[in-house]
């Protein structure tokens, strides 16, 4: 019986996605993103991604629960069990610290809400609860870049590691494609030679295509199903168009990259009373842009060795059955992913930002038949004329 198991994540930005860094800087833009503190590029942290699920999926129970009750689809016996044992909704009480006694957590062994996502202890109480799931940073998989050629989505062997793959032989200054070509390309206001790099199908065909719809489908119950056809829909035409673009670039020059091309937005403050701007109230921030592929990770703990409040974790799942695996952990969390979609993640919300799709989710052993691919090319091999 394993302790824990790892479930990789991947999303795509439908929205440009803003994580503030906090506070306000003076430089280029006024309102920064959070990023890595050695790699420099923009993620989104853990905590962020935490506290979203944890809302997200108290909403769910929540109009799972007052759905049920107004259908009258709860039996007598249910109804009395959870006068006993609830008395509380998931939603707002569950979501958020929690710490207000009378109007926080309730810290139910039976709720999927406080078990998976843990809850503290109230001011005089004893206790808590560390949660079953943990969430790590969401890293950029694959970053939208204009070109001359149209978009490509731009990646780096440091960036391909974190789904498993081991890329070799992107060395020189230049973005290795699919196909070389004798015309320079430029990434923003970098101009690079292109050299061929004919792995890159098998990156494309083996590795994406898994993680574009295998393991996720996009309806409501956020099942977990590595096996059967890719689903693909309601997924966007973009998703098609993503690994036919891939380019590849040396780690050194994945950070300038995507530093160079984030989306950077200016606002100002309306008058209600003179319908113009308001004076001194003009910002600036910089954001993800849309189209950027993110992958993270869900680690779920096994339930059964876990206890909460002195008893056994006992939720029941929709489809029935207890949650007793790491892979039902997962499936709750993933209750958020539909919410996800059109509620979104960070801050600008009302300003057309934050929304994600998660197109994968699932174990990040499956579908890898690739460990390593070598990019290595001869010299003199792709073209130098701009």
């Amino acid at each position: 019986m394993t302790s824990y198991q790892k479930f990789l994540q991947v999303g795509i930005a439908l929205d440009p996605i803003h994580v503030g860094a906090g506070g306000a800087h003076i430089g280029r833009v006024d309102l920064t993103i959070v990023r890595d503190p050695v790699t420099r590029i923009p993620k989104i942290p853990g905590s962020s991604l935490a506290g979203v699920y944890r809302t997200y999926v108290a909403m769910h129970y929540e109009e799972d629960r007052q759905l049920k009750l107004q259908q009258g689809q709860q039996s007598e016996q249910q109804s009395e069990q959870q006068s006993k044992t609830r008395k509380k909704p998931y939603f707002p009480d569950c979501a958020g610290l929690g710490l207000d006694q009378k109007n926080g957590h309730c810290r139910y062994p039976n709720c999927p809400v406080c078990t998976v996502f843990g809850f503290a202890a109230g001011a005089g109480q004893e206790g808590g609860f560390a949660g079953l799931a943990a969430f790590t940073d969401a890293h950029v998989l694959l970053f939208p870049v204009p070109t001359r050629e149209g978009p490509k989505w731009v990646t780096s062997p440091m960036a391909l590691r974190q789904i498993g793959l081991k890329v070799q032989g992107v060395d020189d200054n230049a973005v290795y494609m699919e196909k070389s070509s004798y015309y320079k390309l430029n990434l923003g206001w970098l101009l690079l030679p292109v050299r061929e790099c004919d792995q890159i199908s098998k990156i494309k065909k083996k590795r994406f295509r898994n993680l574009w719809g295998l393991g996720y489908t996009s309806d409501t119950s956020g099942t977990l199903d590595t096996s059967g056809t890719p689903d693909t829909s309601g997924i966007p035409d973009i998703f098609s168009c993503i690994p036919n673009n891939l380019a590849l670039v040396p780690d050194r020059l994945f950070s300038h990259i995507v530093n160079s091309n984030l989306e950077v937005r200016t606002s100002v403050s309306i008058n209600p009373e003179t319908g113009a701007a308001e004076e001194g109230a003009l910002f600036s921030y910089e954001a993800l842009p849309r189209w950027t592929v993110l992958v993270w990770e869900i680690i779920c703990k096994n339930p059964k060795y876990f206890k909460v409040r002195g008893q056994d974790i006992q939720v029941t799942m929709d489809g029935g059955g207890e949650m007793d695996t790491p892979k039902k952990v997962c499936q709750v969390a993933a209750k958020a992913h539909p919410y996800m979609e059109y509620l979104g993640i960070g801050g600008m919300g009302t300003r057309g930002m934050g929304r994600v799709k998660v197109v994968y989710s699932g174990d990040p052993d499956s579908g890898q038949s690739i460990d390593s691919i070598d990019c290595t090319s001869p010299p003199s091999q792709g073209g130098d004329r701009s």
